[in-house]
């Protein structure tokens, strides 16, 4: 396959999108949902992303929500699909992340992650980079299956 080389608006998207990512609540919310939530069942997820009274609710979704519209703007092709997939790696590893109940997310939001999952489907490059982020996030999804809850959820512990 021959590379396609990005445009100077492609590379403004990337860095416009890594600056939205380092703004302090956004950081706060990436923190907690790549670090600590490891729902281990779908109720566990929907404990949260249901709950509007749950503290972590809106950090859920502002990040779920935020790689949704990053990947939609590879899929419309308002940015280079090759660019994004080697500079972003986070919603792969969200979507690994879910896979074990992604299925009875879906039951009842059907969209969910659906255009991440569209991107690793479209693009042989996400593809891989989702196969090699899936494998990290197994391995690590094993410690955290032997965690007890904290009130009431899933999290692993700090060490």
């Amino acid at each position: 396959m021959e590379r396609m080389l990005a445009s100077p608006a492609d590379a403004e998207i990337i860095l416009k999108l890594y600056e939205l990512r380092t703004e302090s609540l956004m950081r706060q919310a990436r923190a907690w949902m790549t670090g600590e939530f490891w729902p281990k069942s779908v109720e566990e997820f929907y404990a949260v992303y249901d709950n509007p009274a749950d503290s972590h609710n809106p950090w859920l979704r502002q990040v779920v929500t935020y790689w949704e519209m990053a990947a939609a703007l590879v899929l419309h092709g308002a940015v280079s699909a090759e660019l994004f997939v080697d500079c972003n790696g986070e919603g792969f590893f969200l979507l690994a992340k879910f896979a074990p109940i992604l299925e009875a997310i879906r039951e009842k939001n059907p969209g969910f992650l659906g255009k991440t999952s569209e991107l690793v489907n479209r693009f042989s490059a996400a593809a891989q980079r989702y196969e090699a982020i899936q494998k990290r996030v197994d391995s690590r999804r094993l410690p955290v299956a032997n965690q007890q809850p904290q009130d009431g959820h899933f999290y692993p512990s700090k060490q």
